[in-house]
């Protein structure tokens, strides 16, 4: 298929290459697990169905998950394979099925959920970079958007995930899926259907985050539910850029909290700086 379903707009055949998200048209998982550490109304008791796609349309010098964003690792399944997932992960008592970086894999996703539709809601757990054509594209389909909002500056963007028209095509995405699912809605302490955007912290960008967070407010309303991530450490490539090349101090993590809670973001989670711990990062 010749693909241009994100912002990077490769226009590439994936039956024949790859796109800069490394993937062909084949399906690449590289993990499937019960996940107990997303967020508590997305992993509840029993935990989320995640299923870690292979591949990423971003190049994060940080990414936990780089060996199979940027690695390669990972194991190619057919789309029944996919429909067999979703099954064993409802029947084991999961709260949601959570696909984990899937924006490449958008057409065959729903290739798969046109075969079988869980009874559980699906959440689309993505970095933010993507087009409000393929989101159309999923809506049907979708009742969770947990989606990170990375940067409010394309230099950033630039220097660190290789995305320099990053905040313009996240910023659209946002609106769209906040239009697409406009009411959170929560039953007995798991989200059935709403949107849940995540920033990460980064060492001295704390300017950057508050940034951030006055574009939720005031485009999204105070009344949206932000997820405020203390867990960054330099992993990957993050060495090599002395600025970012260290965990959160408390003065940083705190700046931007109070920054939430003073835009009124009162629906905020947080996070102790205890979470920046690799044992939190699934095995790949």
């Amino acid at each position: 298929m010749i693909c241009n379903l994100c912002p990077r707009k490769c226009n590439v055949d994936r039956y024949k290459n790859h796109g800069f998200c490394g993937q062909t048209e084949e399906i690449k998982i590289a993990k499937v697990m019960l996940h107990k550490y997303e967020e508590p109304i997305i992993s509840g008791g029993k935990g989320s169905g995640a299923i870690f796609f292979s591949g990423c349309n971003l190049k994060c010098v940080f990414c936990q998950n780089y060996p199979i964003s940027q690695g390669g690792k990972g194991k190619t399944i057919s789309i029944q394979e996919l429909v067999d997932i979703f099954k064993k992960l409802e029947k084991k008592g999961a709260n949601n099925i959570n696909l984990v970086s899937p924006t490449h894999f958008a057409k065959q996703i729903v290739q798969a959920l046109n075969i079988y539709r869980p009874k559980i809601p699906i959440v689309w757990n993505s970095n933010g970079y993507e087009t409000c054509e393929m989101l159309e594209m999923i809506a049907d389909y979708i009742d969770i958007y947990l989606v990170d909002f990375k940067y409010y500056d394309n230099e950033l963007a630039n220097k660190y995930s290789k995305a320099k028209n990053y905040v313009e095509n996240c910023t659209k995405a946002l609106l769209k899926m906040k239009s697409l699912q406009p009411k959170d809605i929560i039953e007995n302490g798991l989200m059935k259907k709403g949107i849940i955007i995540r920033h990460l912290i980064l060492p001295t960008h704390t300017s950057d985050s508050i940034k951030c967070l006055d574009y939720i407010a005031k485009n999204l309303g105070s009344d949206s539910i932000v997820s405020i991530m203390s867990q960054y450490e330099p992993r990957y490539d993050a060495k090599r850029y002395d600025e970012i090349n260290r965990k959160i101090t408390p003065i940083e993590y705190k700046r931007v909290v109070n920054y939430a809670l003073k835009l009124g973001l009162n629906k905020s989670y947080v996070q102790d700086l205890s979470s920046a711990d690799s044992k939190y990062t699934p095995k790949f």
